[in-house]
């Protein structure tokens, strides 16, 4: 596929990072190896040296894992992709790099546990500064900012209140202040959001959630917005060696084949349910950003070209409400991930956010009795049944 045309989204989903190969296979070769030889003494020396074409050792590149690098680049209209063993470790990858004693991070409220914590728990240990304030609103994010302001990172929406930043002026902030601005573009992936687009400097994912889409393998990775940048954080992920293998590799960009198709049908599944939920009488509040009642309604419409696929909503009765949902539920499967093509149901309090605290926890406004809903690609007409029966039980 020639990277320089404009093709659309749909079509990029099926044809990104596949060049022609060894045998001309439509589907790239898995490279299950460690190492490669070198033609001679001089093109070893030459690789070593970064000059020449060729590969060297998987930890460092490997044509399988850039393949799906290439793709998932040419999605975000990124310069290149780093694959990583985790959405963690891409995250990890980016403050690894960039961050130093006596840096400050600015970070969502509304963002991953873990991601809370690695900031808070392992690299304040290094000395570094952290802030996490409502990125949603720009006056905060300037309030917050230092002369030692190096990264402002953002999840957009945010996991789990679904809050949405303003990539643009979270961006001119940003550059304004001479630091970066990271975008975690889980939630949207790059059918949907494409954050490079509107200012940001790096983008990261986990690939385990819509990219891949099956709930079969566990990734990350990072699209840089130009050379030096992805120098930068190669040279990072080489020494450190949170890699992709090259079979998860070839699963996920198997998975970005339906990427397109699959987020049209997260989008629609996800808006029914929305509408369904806000009506039902246990259900207090939805937040989902294709609804009008949502804080950045208008925003989410100017930045994401669909509102997704994760709704929040809190039920009447609160954590015992919600556990009674989460028992009854018989379609919608009680798990914690999210993106793929089954429902899933999750508390957010007492599983994917309880390391946060409880007191940090409200901070970021997530709730004791918010529920989070991963709409899959199911009929929706059965999802909002299995809901119904479900929050009906609520009054029993």
């Amino acid at each position: 596929m020639h990277s320089d045309k404009k093709y659309s989204d749909a079509t990029k989903s099926v044809h990104a990072g596949i060049t022609d190969n060894e045998h001309l296979a439509v589907v790239p070769p898995i490279y299950q190896t460690s190492t490669f030889k070198f033609h001679n003494a001089d093109h070893g020396a030459d690789l070593f040296a970064g000059k020449g074409e060729g590969y060297i050792y998987t930890r460092m590149l490997n044509p399988t894992v850039q393949a799906l690098e290439d793709a998932i680049a040419q999605l975000e209209e990124g310069h290149k992709g780093l694959a990583c063993g985790s959405g963690m470790a891409a995250i990890h990858t980016v403050f690894a790099a960039y961050l130093q004693q006596g840096d400050h991070v600015i970070c969502s409220e509304a963002v991953y546990g873990p991601t809370n914590t690695l900031l808070a728990k392992l690299f304040t240990k290094f000395g570094v500064e952290v802030s996490f304030v409502d990125t949603d609103k720009m006056e905060a994010v300037q309030q917050a900012v230092q002369p030692n302001t190096k990264i402002i990172y953002v999840e957009t929406p945010g996991n789990p209140t679904l809050a949405i930043t303003d990539l643009r002026a979270a961006a001119d902030l940003a550059h304004a202040n001479n630091a970066l601005l990271v975008v975690d573009n889980t939630f949207s992936s790059p059918a949907l959001q494409k954050p490079l687009t509107l200012g940001a400097d790096i983008v990261v994912h986990s690939l385990t959630k819509f990219l891949n889409g099956h709930a079969d393998v566990v990734g990350g990775i990072i699209i840089a917005k130009d050379e030096e940048s992805y120098k930068t954080l190669r040279g990072t992920l080489n020494l450190t060696g949170g890699i992709l293998g090259p079979m998860n590799s070839f699963l996920v960009h198997r998975g970005i084949k339906t990427l397109a198709m699959r987020m049209e049908r997260h989008c629609s599944n996800a808006q029914k349910v929305a509408e369904f939920l806000e009506q039902h009488p246990n259900v207090e509040k939805v937040i989902f950003p294709g609804l009008p009642s949502h804080p950045q309604h208008e925003l989410s419409k100017k930045q994401m070209k669909g509102p997704g696929g994760m709704i929040s909503f809190e039920v009447k009765g609160g954590v015992e409400g919600g556990k009674k949902v989460m028992d009854s539920v018989e379609l919608c499967q009680l798990a914690v991930s999210l993106g793929g093509v089954e429902t899933l149901i999750q508390h957010p309090a007492s599983m994917t956010h309880a390391i946060m605290g409880r007191e940090q926890r409200l901070e970021a406004h997530i709730t004791d009795g918010l529920v989070r809903l991963s709409v899959g690609i199911e009929d929706p007409d059965e999802i909002i049944a299995d809901l119904q029966q479900a929050l009906d039980k609520i009054d029993q």
